[in-house]
This record gives structure tokens, C-alpha cells and sequence, in this order.
């Protein structure tokens, strides 16, 4: 009997205990993404309509930026991209009442330091984008720098596929996929229209890469100029700059789209160009003949101020091999914004595009220190032969 009383009283007991961690089991929150494994930025609230759904709007604004690395990518969120971001969350908000909403968000590569590792993509960035794409509801479109994919021109090379393979784990939900239209299958290679203005995003990395240089010139000709009034390009590696990366030093990748991709944009009436790789603000002006005989001008804004710590100006780069090369269009350069011969007198910032019809402006906001940066004697300019309105 004795021990037919201990097995009842023990019995409930047991039944206790496993009721009780059947409830802990239900609570207990979900593992951590593994630290391997990049996990994808959030889809944006509001993504951008189909092509054709957008072809009659011809007034917004999108928002331009660069180098977001960080000193301590992989432990901590990028603090200076996260004031960046705080900044442009005000401008997507302010925006949202006036003529010109901003739409999206072009990042022009290094997202952090060491794009191979996992934990970087997952602890420093994907979460400081989040925020853009869910709080401020834009979608947000990467090009890949040399820290995303390293700077080998090898497509077959370890390194690059690893860091490629997280590039294109993070950019799952916001670039187009692998067979779409405005999509290099494979690549981090891409293409976009939204009204009036077109997109391409390329790889500078491999900028001899004949696949991808062919898939970009085809999606050039295959234009309707009559709709697309602006076409933009963004990727990494500036053709022309004068900070550490420029001046009288020519990096392979910089020859290449020298060599090869300004003439094509140069055929194709590209307007717009916007790189970082150098951590600081610069503008320069091409200008050359067409075969209409009329003056044609492509603006080429290097904008790497994003977070990652800031460059000085080193000098001019030499630039008269590239005259030469381009004197059947009458190519000039103009220099029209240099950097400050000081890392403090480089401000972080971000770029406000404006687009409006066929006139488009550019605001350059920095932040924390650097918010009266006015690297214009405002932070205002026209980007090709328009006028710019008065500051408010």
C-alpha cells in the first residue's frame, strides 16, 4: 500500500513537470539566424509598380549614397550608417507631402568590410536597411563594391563567389530575379524603370567581363528614349577621382570603365553616374559631341560618405590619355566639385535626387558634424543644363 501511495502522489507530479515544459518549449523564442547564413533585407512596404504601371510619372525623388562599412562590422551595427539612415527616414518622411516623394534608394557598394563573412552582413547592416525599406517603406538597391565581393575579376575565384553569394542572400527580396528581363542570370548585375528615369546597376569588379558589358549594351538599345528621358548608372569604381583610389594612381577597375563603359554610356546618352569607393564627396562634368552635332553632358557624382571612414583629396588624376581616346566626340572633363585636402572637411552624407521632367537637381545632406556641409557654397546643383530652384 505504501508504495501504491507514492506512486500516486508522484504521478501527478510528473505530469506537472512535463505540462510545464511543454509550456517553456511553446514560449521559447526562435533560434537566432545561424551566423553563416546572411539573412535577406526586408521586402520594402511600398515596392516600386510594375514598369509600364509607372510610365506617365515624371516627377520623385530617390536617394544616392556609398560606403557604409563600418569599424566594427560583424560585432556592432554601423554607427555612422546608422545616423545616415536616421537622416534619410526625416527626408523619406518630409517627402512623403510634396511633389517629389522619394521612391528608392541606390547604395553604391562595400557595404561592409569583409562582404565573405556572414556575421557582418547579419549584426552591422541588414538591420540599419530594414528600417528604410519598412519605416521609410522605399525599396533599396545595391551595387556591389570590392569589400561585398573582393576585387578579383575572376568569376571563378573563392573569395568572390563566397562574398557574392551573401551579396545575393541579402538582395533576395529587393533586386529583380534570375531570369527576369532586367536581370543578368547570376550576376549582381540589374536594371529598373521608373517613370521617366531608367536605371542600371553594374558590377564594376569584373567592368571587362564581356557577358555582363554585352547584357548592359543590349538593355541600352533596347530603350524607348521617348519614355526614358534620364538614364542613371550606378556601380562602385568612379572613372575619374582624386582620392586615395584616384589621382595619379589608376586602379585596374577604373581603366576598365574607362576604357569600355563611358564610351558606351557616352553612345547611349547616359546622364547620370553615381560611384563611391573614395569616402568624400566629388562632381565631375563630361561633356562631349553627338552625332547630331549637338553638346551632350553626362554628370558623374562620386558620393562615398555612407559610414565608412572618410578620405582626404590626393590630387588631380591624369586624365589625358582618356581625352585622346575620346576625341572623336570632342570629350571634355570638368572637375567641378573637389574634395577638401582635410578627412574632416569631407563630410558623411547622402545624396536627394530630383527629378522633374527633364530638368533633375541634386541636394547633398550631411550629417551629425557635417549637416551645414555645402560643398556648392550651398548643397544644392543642377545636374545637367537646367536651373536649379531657390532654396526654400
Amino acid at each position: 500500500m505504501r508504495v501504491l501511495h507514492r506512486a500516486l502522489v508522484v504521478a501527478p507530479l510528473i505530469l506537472v513537470a512535463l505540462a510545464s515544459w511543454e509550456a517553456g518549449a511553446q514560449q521559447t523564442p526562435a533560434p537566432a539566424p545561424r551566423r553563416d547564413t546572411v539573412v535577406a533585407i526586408a521586402a520594402p512596404r511600398t515596392p516600386l509598380p510594375a514598369e509600364q504601371a509607372s510610365a506617365d510619372v515624371s516627377r520623385f525623388s530617390f536617394i544616392v549614397y556609398g560606403d557604409t562599412r563600418g569599424r566594427r562590422d560583424g560585432v556592432d551595427p554601423q554607427y555612422e550608417h546608422s545616423l545616415i539612415v536616421d537622416a534619410m527616414l526625416r527626408t523619406i518622411a518630409r517627402s512623403r507631402s510634396g511633389p517629389e516623394p522619394v521612391r528608392f534608394v541606390l547604395q553604391s557598394g562595400d557595404a561592409v568590410v569583409n562582404g565573405r563573412n556572414a556575421a557582418e552582413w547579419n549584426v552591422s547592416f541588414v538591420g540599419l536597411v530594414n528600417r528604410l525599406t519598412t519605416e521609410g517603406g522605399v525599396p533599396y538597391f545595391l551595387a556591389p563594391g570590392n569589400h561585398d565581393v573582393t576585387s578579383s575579376d575572376d568569376l571563378a575565384s573563392p573569395g568572390r563567389a563566397e562574398g557574392l553569394r551573401n551579396y545575393l542572400a541579402a538582395m533576395a527580396q529587393l533586386i529583380p530575379p534570375d531570369g527576369a528581363t532586367r536581370r543578368l542570370s547570376g550576376y549582381p548585375t540589374y536594371a529598373f524603370g521608373f517613370g521617366n528615369t531608367f536605371v542600371l546597376a553594374i558590377d564594376s569588379n569584373i567592368a571587362d567581363d564581356s557577358v555582363q558589358f554585352a547584357w548592359a549594351r543590349g538593355q541600352l538599345e533596347g530603350l524607348d528614349r521617348r519614355r526614358y528621358t534620364h538614364i542613371a548608372a550606378f556601380f562602385h569604381h568612379p572613372p575619374f577621382s582624386s582620392g586615395p583610389h584616384g589621382g595619379s594612381r589608376v586602379e585596374r577597375p577604373t581603366q576598365q570603365v574607362r576604357d569600355r563603359w563611358m564610351p558606351l554610356f557616352r553612345a547611349h546618352g547616359v546622364d547620370l553616374v553615381f560611384t563611391g569607393h573614395e569616402h568624400l564627396f566629388e562632381h565631375w562634368v563630361e561633356r562631349w559631341k553627338g552625332n547630331d552635332g549637338r553638346w551632350r553632358r553626362m554628370d558623374q557624382v562620386v558620393t562615398g560618405g555612407g559610414g565608412a571612414p572618410l578620405y582626404p583629396y590626393m590630387g588631380e588624376p591624369d586624365l589625358s590619355a582618356y581625352l585622346r581616346a575620346g576625341i572623336a566626340d570632342s570629350v571634355r572633363v570638368q572637375h567641378l566639385v573637389k574634395p577638401g585636402v582635410w578627412n574632416g572637411d569631407n563630410a558623411y552624407h547622402f545624396l536627394v535626387v530630383h527629378v522633374d521632367g527633364a530638368r533633375v537637381w541634386q541636394e547633398v545632406v550631411g550629417v551629425d558634424w557635417g549637416a551645414q556641409y555645402a560643398p556648392y557654397r550651398s548643397n544644392r546643383a543642377t545636374l545637367g543644363d537646367t536651373v536649379v530652384p531657390p532654396r526654400d
